[in-house]
């Protein structure tokens, strides 16, 4: 096969030739790019790449835990294990406090407490999202610190 600049006819007729097709690669260039090459092959290898990429794709794991927003301290250092073990584990943390019913007059306490959370956990992770108020909950979102 000779490389060079064809018009369209030709390139069509050289593509026939070979019984294979003529794939237009940059349609904005003056003149339009064209390949000769088996179509469904190129289709085939493609997926493929795509395939592979995908599976090298690292998949986050979101772990949830939650607070009432006057968690006692045997409570939050059992949770805080969990979290620990979670971060090291490599997934991201999502701790809140859920507010029922009147408890969102305590909001203050539940946000010094997921940053107390943020703090014990410093050296696990690190904070993605600071304690936010969303309805009845409030949410903090952490994420593992990649080991070297």
């Amino acid at each position: 096969m000779e490389i060079g600049i064809y018009t369209l006819p030709n390139a069509l007729r050289i593509a026939e030739e070979q019984g294979l097709d003529l794939v237009e690669i940059s349609p904005k260039a003056n003149p339009p790019v064209c390949k000769v090459m088996d179509y469904k092959k190129f289709l085939y290898e493609q997926k493929k790449r795509e395939k592979a990429l995908k599976a090298k794709a690292t998949k986050v794991t979101i772990k949830e835990i939650r607070f009432g927003p006057q968690t006692d301290d045997h409570d939050y250092n059992f949770k805080k294990k969990h979290a620990e073990k979670f971060l090291k584990d490599g997934a991201k943390l999502k701790a809140f406090v859920f507010f029922k019913g009147r408890s969102i007059i305590y909001k203050d306490q539940g946000e010094i407490l997921l940053l107390r959370l943020a703090q014990d956990l410093e050296e696990y992770g690190k904070v993605e999202q600071m304690p936010k108020l969303e309805g009845k909950r409030m949410t903090m979102f952490i994420t593992p610190i990649k080991k070297k």
